[in-house]
């Protein structure tokens, strides 16, 4: 191992971290918890529907709230593992958790008493056995679990892995070995796992998740000996509360332009060259005037709540200045959280046969975009972004990779209401019932779905990855290790947010019934496409008016692309 690939442990005095940890921390934890929820989360819909008999739209709901779960919690996971508990603590905590919720779902799977009587097969009426209350809490119960546990660990090990190099080269190669083994493991356990589960056995796939469950995070213990294991050093979340708390506490404090009477944290290190607060957003600055009290005789801060430093009230002010440039990417995700949850019930009802033998199972779809994305990221990077630069001597932003994702976005939507459209002209004229014995679409096979996933990949190629580096760039420095979890932030919003839209759709309008065939889903698409036009006004305006805080890493990007 070389010297700088790991770090000295003071109370041991032996060299922890370097790539020692990484079979333990990426083939090991990563990779078995991601084959757990791909195995089950991406077949979560089919399995409330045939095992579970509910409703193919509160199925596509419960599906959306479940993912928004997993991409809210790795944020609150980061905060306790950098507030209280660290990575290491977090990651074995949630993957126990994890591994108690798939124990409840391989009970529903396999003990009759735990699920309801299944419907007859080819019964062209409502099922009317629907599951007990206790059926229901144990079902409910193992896939929050599952899902807390995913959530709590998903960004956790990305930040514990890092921290076991301090080359920033080294990181980067991590980095890249992360997502691939990610990604791998995504399609690994959205194809085979979910075949299994389809074809042959809920309980053996669910086991076979359990397992994966297990032995990853027994890989992970096992290389506790080698981890070098940073102590929490405090959210900067928090920092940003005593901001705000003192702004409101201090509202009535006069302003003053004399930099003695602003309180400056000697230890701190300065992203932003101000020894006084700007003048955009005032009214935060009175939080690091001093008054009487505030300080210790040693010059420290007596009232953390009172009172904050310039640069704790600068950092927030970027936070508030990106903000809606965020808040447009909220709008992006919605429309492809609502589209991941009716594709699986649209190739329910279509043909998925691949010749004579083998047939798509229908949570497999989903790996469509992924491919998608890989596939489009290596070609942005290596043929796109090196003929742009020679055209315009000049690299791609991450605004402009974002405005690409949003027409890719938009475009995408399009494609799903025609397909849609045709898929239920096909449907009423074979008078198809969806979901039941009669239910396969004979004309229209499920590759006419093909087109409007792979855009959603490529869209996501351009908008995913240009959104992680404009909140890396831009983030305060005391930030950047939680900047790539505003994307998990926005997915989670997304989810839920794409629930309520379809909770009022349902409410409002016929487009959305238990049988989709007798629906307009193409007219719900239609809708997005309308939102997604002007959510890209909106965030062509909002990046027109934004202007880039980190000056510096622009020139330097832009200065090494002529070369």
């Amino acid at each position: 191992m070389a010297d700088g690939e790991a770090q000295t442990s003071a109370s041991s005095g032996r060299k922890r971290g370097g790539w020692i940890t990484f079979p333990f921390i990426t083939a090991g934890a990563l990779a078995g918890l991601t084959l757990c929820s791909g195995g089950w989360i991406g077949n979560l819909i089919v399995y409330l529907i045939q095992e579970f008999n509910v409703k193919s739209v509160d199925a596509a709901q419960i599906s959306n709230m479940i993912y928004g779960c997993t991409s809210f919690f790795p944020v609150i996971g980061a905060i306790i593992a950098d507030s209280f508990l660290g990575s290491f603590s977090v990651i074995s905590n949630f993957s126990s958790i994890s591994l108690l919720g798939m124990v409840l779902l391989v009970l529903t799977a396999t003990v009759d008493c735990l699920k309801p009587q299944p419907c007859e097969i080819g019964s062209t009426s409502s099922c009317t056995s629907s599951p007990s209350k206790f059926q229901f809490l144990v079902l409910y119960g193992g896939i929050i679990l599952a899902a807390i546990g995913l959530g709590g660990t998903r960004f956790t090990m990305a930040t514990m892995g890092a921290n076991q190099f301090e080359k920033a080269t080294d990181r980067g190669i991590f980095f890249n070995w992360f997502f691939f083994s990610l990604y791998v493991s995504a399609v690994v356990s959205l194809t085979v796992i979910v075949y299994i589960e389809d074809n042959v056995s809920w309980g053996l796939g669910f086991g076979i998740s359990l397992a994966a469950n297990f032995i990853g995070l027994a890989i992970f213990l096992l290389g506790n000996w080698f981890y070098h294991h940073d102590k929490p050093q405090g959210s900067p979340f928090m920092d940003m509360a005593r901001v705000v708390v003192a702004a409101i506490r201090k509202r009535k404090v006069v302003f003053s332009s004399e930099t003695k009477d602003y309180y400056q944290e000697g230890s701190e290190t300065m992203t932003v060259e101000a020894t006084t607060p700007t003048d955009t957003f005032r009214f935060l600055n009175t939080a690091s005037v001093k008054v009487e009290g505030d300080i210790k005789p040693d010059g420290s801060n007596a009232k953390p709540w009172r009172l904050c430093s310039v640069q704790q009230v600068e950092n927030l002010k970027i936070l508030i200045r990106i903000f809606p440039l965020w808040s447009s990417s909220i709008f992006l995700a919605t429309p492809i959280a609502i589209q991941t949850s009716f594709v699986v019930l649209q190739i329910l009802t279509m043909d998925r046969h691949i010749g004579p033998h083998f047939k798509i199972p229908a949570g497999s779809i989903l790996v469509l975009v992924l491919f998608s994305t890989s596939v489009s990221i290596t070609l942005v990077d290596r043929l796109l972004c090196p003929m742009w630069q020679k055209l315009t001597h000049r690299s791609l932003t991450p605004l402009q990779r974002i405005g690409v994702g949003h027409v890719l976005n938009v475009l995408s939507m399009a494609v799903s209401a025609f397909v849609e459209s045709e898929r239920l002209r096909v449907a009423h004229s074979h008078n198809v019932q969806a979901l039941s014995g009669s239910n396969k679409v004979p004309m229209l096979a499920a590759w006419w779905l093909f087109p409007q996933l792979v855009l959603v990949g490529i869209g996501e190629a351009f908008h995913f990855p240009g959104q992680v580096a404009l909140y890396y760039q831009e983030f305060p420095l005391p930030l950047k290790n939680t900047a790539t979890s505003m994307i998990s932030l926005i997915i989670g919003i997304a989810f839920y947010l794409g629930a309520a839209l379809i909770d009022l759709v349902r409410g409002v309008s016929s487009w959305l019934p238990d049988d989709i065939n007798n629906g307009r889903l193409d007219n719900l698409y239609w809708a997005l496409v309308v939102v997604g036009v002007f959510n890209f006004g909106y965030y062509l305006v909002c990046s027109s008016l934004y202007k880039y805080q980190n000056v510096e890493n622009m020139v330097e990007v832009d200065n090494t692309s002529d070369k």
